[in-house]
C-alpha cells in the first residue's frame, strides 16, 4: 500500500466518524517557539489550550513536520530523520477515551480490503500508563486498560509504563494526560520477545492517543510536574507515524526504503554508480541524500529560502549535506536538479504545492547549490590563507576556531577542512573545533528553552485572552473611550500597578493595531484619570488578545476608565506604506513574473522593504520599471478596498497568502484595482494609492539565496530623499563645473583617468620587478649538481616574488635549476622555492627543501614538487636558509 494512500484511509475513517478534515498547516507555523512544525498537534495547539475556541468539534490531518536537532544522526542509523508525517485525530471537548480506542483498533484491525490497516491483532501490543506513578493515578489509567481489553487485546499485550512514556505534556505549563501507544511486532529476527518493556525496534510504535485531562502548573521533566486541576474540557489529541506505517505494510527494513524515498537513493546510487547495501559508508550518505533532499523540498515549497539565520540556516545545511554527500559518492556535477524532481513526482499526491511552487524551489536549490560549488571551489583560498597566517605564527596545527569559522561563516565541512589541511601538512585542533560546536549546540538548546519560556509566560496573557477577544476598532476609530480589563507586570497578572513602572495593559476594545504582517505598530496615548500613558509598543502575544506597553505616570487599577487615542499622523504615515507594499508586490509580479512571490515585508510611516523571491538580482533598467509602475499605480489612484470572505473563496479569487501565516476560515482581502492586487491582509491602508503620494525605489539587493530585498520611502520621506540628491547633484556640478546632463560622462572621465593611472603604475612596478630577473639569473652557482639562484630580494613579497621566481626559472628551464627567494619585512620574511624539470628528474622537489630549510627564518610552508612558498617571523636567518638550500641539494648529488 502506498503511503499517500494510507494517508487517504486515515483521513476517510476519520471523516466518516464526523471529523472535519483540516489541511497540514505550513511547516512555517507561525508560532513563536518553534523554528518548524514539529508534532501533528502543533496547529490544534492554541485550542487543546483553550487559548481560542475551535472551530470544529473534532477534526482530522496528516501534518508534515521537520525536527533538525538530530541531524548529524541522520542516515547513520535507519531511525532517524528530519521530514515526517504525523497522522492525527483530535476532540476538542466532544468524545473521550472509549471512541479514541475504540476507533484506532478499528482503523488498525480493518482488513485492507475493507478499508483498514490489516494489521493481525495477533501481533499488536499496548502500553498505559502504569499504576504507582503518580499519585492521582494510584491504579494507573485504568479506563485506558479497561477499554483495551473490551476491544479484544489480550491482557499479556497491554503493558503498564511509566510517566516517562505513557504521560504527555508540551514541556510546559499546559494540558496534559496518560497516553496509550500501539505496537506492532515484527517478529523474532529484530529482537527479543516480551512486548515493548523488552525491545522497542522489534514492536515498532505506529500510534500515541493522548488523553489530555490535567492542566498542568509547573512542568520541570518529563516525569516531574504539578496539576493544578482538570482541564475546562478532556481532549483527545493522538499522532499515528505515517512513514512507520507504511514501512510496515510494505514490508521494508526501514523508512528509507518506502516508496516516498527509495527512489532517492536509487537515483543517488545510479549518479554515483554505487550500490545501495554493499558498503556502510556509502549507505549512510545515499540515506542523507534521500532524507535532507525530502526535507528540502518540502521546506522549499512552505516558502523558506537557503540563507545564514533560523530557517534559512536549517535548510542552507540540509542542501549543502546533500551535495557534499554526493560528492563524497564521487558525483561532481549539479546534483539537485536530478534529485528534486524524483522526490517532487513522490510528494504531489499529497501535497499539491510541491508542483505549483516548482519553479521557485528549483530556482532556489539550484542557485544554492551553484553558489555552495563556488564554496568548495574557493575554500583552497580561504584554507590557504589560514595554512599562511598558521605558518606565519610558526604552528603546524590550524586552529580549531578557524575551523569552526570555515565551517559556521562559509558553510566549509569539517572533514573537507581535516583533508585540505592535512595535504598541506597541518593537523586541524580537532578538540577546540568539537567544542565549539558543542557550545554552539548548547546555546540552540537554551534558544529553544527560552523561547519555550515565552509559552510559560503566555500563561498571564491565555488567563485573559480566556475572558474574551480584544476587537480591534482601529480599521474606522482612532480614538476610543474604553476600560482597564487586565494588568501585566513582569509575566503576571495583577490588578493593580503603581506609577512608574512599565506594563502591559489589555483594554476592552482597542483602537491601536499591534505589529502584525509586517506593520509596526501604531503610537498614542492612553488617557487615564489625571494623567497620559505612552504606547511605547502594541503586541498579540496570543492570538486574539491585545497588550499595550506602556510606563505608568500614574497608579492604574483593572476597571478603570480611560481614552484610548492613537497617534493619527503616524498611523497615516502607516497606511501610507503599508499600501505601498502592495503596490509594490503588485508591480514586481507584473515585470518580473508570478514567481516574485512575498518573501517577507516591514513597512513603518515613510518607509517599507519588501523580500521577494528571485534566482538574480534586477537591472537598473528593470528597477526604473518598477518604480514607474509603482508611481503610475500611484497616480492612477487605485480605490483601496477590503472584504470578508472564506478563506477557498479568496485563494480562488487569486489573493496572495504570506507562507505560514495562520489564516482563518473567514479572511479579509484587500484588493488595490481588482485583481492587479489581490492579498489577504489584516493590516490598515489609505482609501486609495494615490493618498501614498510618491515612492522613491532605494535599492535592491540579496538577502539570501533566493531572495532578494527591496527598500523604498514613500510621500514627504521620498521627497526629502529625492531633495538631498537634488542638493549633492547641484554641490558635484558646481565642483565640477558641468551641466547636471554632463555629470556622468565627467565622473565617468574622471574614474578612466584613474584606472589609467593605475594601470602605469603596475606596469612601472612590472618592468621594475621584471627588471630584476637578468641580475638573479647571473647569480646562479653550482650546488652539488644543480644550478642554484638563491637571493633575498627586498621589497618584494607574496604573489610578486612567485612571479618573479617564476620568470626566472623560465629563464633557465632547460637547466637543473632550482630558484630560492626571499623577501617581505623584517618579522614577516616570505619564500618562494621553484624547480625546473630537469632539476626534479634528478630527485629535486621544490616543496621538500623549503620545508627543510625554513627553520632559520621560523617559518613553515609548503608545496608541490614545482613551486612551494611558506612564511617566517624573522628575515635576519635569510642566508642562512639559502645556504640550506644549497646544503640539501649538494646531499641529493
Amino acid at each position: 500500500m502506498r503511503t499517500a494512500e494510507i494517508g487517504q484511509r486515515f483521513l476517510d475513517f476519520f471523516e466518516s466518524k464526523g471529523h472535519a478534515v483540516v489541511p497540514s498547516a505550513s511547516l512555517l507555523y507561525n508560532d513563536p517557539t518553534l523554528l518548524f512544525v514539529n508534532a501533528g498537534m502543533v496547529p490544534f495547539k492554541h485550542y487543546l489550550m483553550g487559548v481560542e475556541p475551535s472551530p470544529w468539534k473534532r477534526a482530522t490531518s496528516i501534518q508534515k513536520c521537520v525536527r533538525t536537532l538530530d541531524i548529524d544522526e541522520v542516515g547513520k542509523t535507519t531511525r532517524h530523520g528530519t521530514f515526517f508525517q504525523m497522522l492525527g485525530n483530535f476532540s476538542f471537548g466532544d468524545y473521550f477515551k472509549h471512541e479514541a480506542i475504540t476507533w484506532a483498533w478499528e482503523l488498525v484491525t480493518t482488513p485492507q480490503d475493507q478499508g483498514g490497516f490489516g494489521f493481525d491483532p495477533a501481533d499488536i501490543w499496548v502500553t498505559v500508563l502504569g499504576p504507582g506513578f503518580h499519585p492521582d493515578y494510584p491504579d494507573g489509567d485504568v479506563e485506558a486498560r479497561r477499554t483495551w481489553l473490551e476491544v479484544g487485546v489480550p491482557a499479556d499485550h497491554i503493558q503498564g509504563r511509566s510517566l516517562k512514556d505513557n504521560y504527555w505534556h508540551m514541556g510546559v505549563p499546559g494540558p496534559g494526560g496518560p497516553c496509550s501507544e500501539i505496537y506492532i511486532d515484527r517478529g523474532p529476527r529484530y529482537g527479543a520477545e516480551g512486548g515493548p518493556e523488552a525491545d522497542e525496534d522489534r514492536y515498532l510504535e505506529i500510534w500515541n492517543l493522548v488523553f489530555e485531562t490535567e492542566d498542568l502548573s509547573t512542568v520541570r521533566a518529563k516525569d516531574d510536574f504539578d496539576i493544578s486541576g482538570p482541564l475546562a474540557s478532556l481532549n483527545i489529541d493522538t499522532g499515528a507515524g505515517l512513514e512507520r506505517i507504511a514501512l510496515l505494510l510494505q514490508g521494508v527494513g526501514n523508512m528509507y526504503e518506502t516508496d516516498q524515498v527509495y527512489p532517492v537513493i536509487a537515483k543517488a546510487a545510479e549518479l554515483s554508480g554505487r550500490t545501495y547495501g554493499a558498503d556502510h559508508d556509502d549507505d549512510v550518505r545515499m540515506r542523507v541524500v534521500a532524507d535532507h533532499v525530502r526535507s528540502s523540498l518540502m521546506l522549499m515549497t512552505d516558502g523558506v529560502t537557503p540563507g545564514n539565520e533560523a530557517r534559512g540556516y536549517v535548510l542552507r545545511r540540509l542542501l549543502r549535506r546533500v551535495v557534499r554527500a554526493m560528492r563524497l559518492l564521487g558525483v561532481e556535477e549539479p546534483v539537485l536538479p536530478q534529485l528534486l524532481p524524483i522526490s517532487r513526482d513522490l510528494m504531489a499526491d499529497t501535497y499539491p504545492d510541491v508542483l505549483t511552487q516548482w519553479e521557485r524551489v528549483i530556482g532556489a536549490a539550484t542557485a544554492e547549490e551553484e553558489t555552495f560549488r563556488r564554496t568548495l571551489s574557493s575554500g583552497t583560498t580561504m584554507l590557504d590563507t589560514a595554512v599562511s597566517q598558521t605558518r606565519a605564527a610558526g604552528s603546524g596545527t590550524l586552529s580549531g576556531q578557524k575551523a569552526f569559522q570555515l565551517h559556521d561563516t562559509y558553510g566549509f565541512p569539517i572533514d573537507l577542512t581535516l583533508e585540505m589541511a592535512a595535504e598541506q601538512g597541518l593537523d586541524v585542533d580537532r578538540a577546540t573545533f568539537d567544542s565549539l560546536m558543542a557550545e554552539q549546540k548548547d546555546r540552540a538548546k537554551a534558544d529553544a528553552r527560552a523561547k519555550k519560556g515565552l509559552t510559560t509566560s503566555t500563561e498571564a496573557y491565555t488567563q485573559l485572552r480566556a475572558q474574551g477577544e480584544t476587537p480591534f476598532l482601529g480599521f474606522t476609530d482612532l480614538s476610543v473611550p474604553t476600560s482597564v480589563t487586565g494588568i501585566i507586570s513582569e509575566g503576571r497578572a495583577v490588578t493593580s500597578a503603581p506609577s512608574g513602572s512599565v506594563v502591559e495593559v489589555v483594554l476592552a476594545e482597542t483602537p491601536f493595531y499591534a505589529e502584525m504582517g509586517g506593520q509596526d505598530s501604531d503610537t498614542g496615548v492612553i488617557r487615564a484619570s489625571g494623567f497620559d500613558l505612552d504606547v511605547l509598543d502594541v503586541q498579540r502575544p496570543v492570538p486574539g488578545l491585545v497588550v499595550h506597553k506602556v510606563r505608568l505616570d500614574g497608579d492604574l487599577a483593572v476597571g478603570d476608565r480611560v481614552e484610548a487615542d492613537v497617534d493619527a499622523a503616524n498611523r497615516f504615515g502607516a497606511c501610507q506604506a503599508h499600501t505601498a507594499t502592495h503596490v509594490i508586490h503588485a508591480a514586481l509580479r507584473e515585470l518580473v513574473g508570478p514567481s516574485a512571490t512575498q518573501a517577507g515585508s516591514y513597512n513603518k510611516p515613510g518607509y517599507l522593504r519588501f523580500d521577494f523571491s528571485a534566482r538574480q538580482g534586477l537591472s537598473d533598467e528593470l528597477r526604473r520599471e518598477i518604480e514607474e509602475r509603482c508611481n503610475e499605480a500611484i497616480h492612477d489612484d487605485f480605490e483601496v478596498t477590503d472584504t470578508q470572505m472564506p478563506l477557498e473563496q479568496a485563494k480562488a479569487l487569486g489573493a496572495m497568502a504570506m507562507f505560514g501565516e495562520k489564516y482563518p476560515p473567514i479572511v479579509r482581502m484587500v484588493e488595490l484595482n481588482g485583481p492587479w492586487s489581490r492579498e489577504l491582509c489584516g493590516g490598515t491602508h489609505v482609501p486609495t494609492t494615490g493618498r501614498i503620494g510618491i515612492l522613491n525605489l532605494l535599492g535592491e539587493q540579496s538577502i539570501g539565496s533566493g531572495t532578494r530585498r527591496v527598500e523604498a520611502l514613500v510621500s514627504t520621506d521620498a521627497f526629502h530623499q529625492m531633495a538631498a540628491e537634488r542638493t549633492l547633484v547641484n554641490e558635484l556640478t558646481g565642483i565640477l563645473k558641468v551641466q547636471p546632463d554632463q555629470l556622468t560622462d565627467r565622473v565617468s572621465k574622471l574614474v578612466a583617468d584613474l584606472k589609467e593611472a593605475d594601470r602605469k603604475l603596475a606596469a612601472a612596478r612590472s618592468k621594475e620587478l621584471l627588471g630584476r630577473v637578468d641580475g638573479l639569473v647571473s647569480s646562479m652557482a653550482p650546488a652539488g649538481g644543480f644550478d642554484l639562484v638563491a637571493a633575498t630580494v627586498a621589497g618584494v613579497d607574496g604573489a610578486d616574488l612567485r612571479r618573479l621566481a617564476t620568470e626566472v626559472r623560465a629563464r633557465i628551464a632547460e637547466r637543473p635549476a632550482v630558484i630560492a627567494l626571499i623577501g617581505g619585512e623584517a618579522t614577516r620574511p616570505a619564500i618562494v622555492v621553484a624547480t625546473t624539470g630537469t632539476a626534479r628528474s634528478k630527485g629535486a622537489r621544490a616543496g621538500a627543501l623549503l620545508r627543510a630549510a625554513v627553520a632559520p627564518i621560523h617559518g613553515r610552508g609548503g608545496g608541490k614538487d614545482d613551486m612551494a612558498q611558506g612564511a617566517g617571523t624573522d628575515l635576519s636567518g635569510a642566508e642562512k636558509t639559502l645556504r640550506l638550500v644549497a646544503a640539501e641539494l649538494s646531499a641529493l648529488h
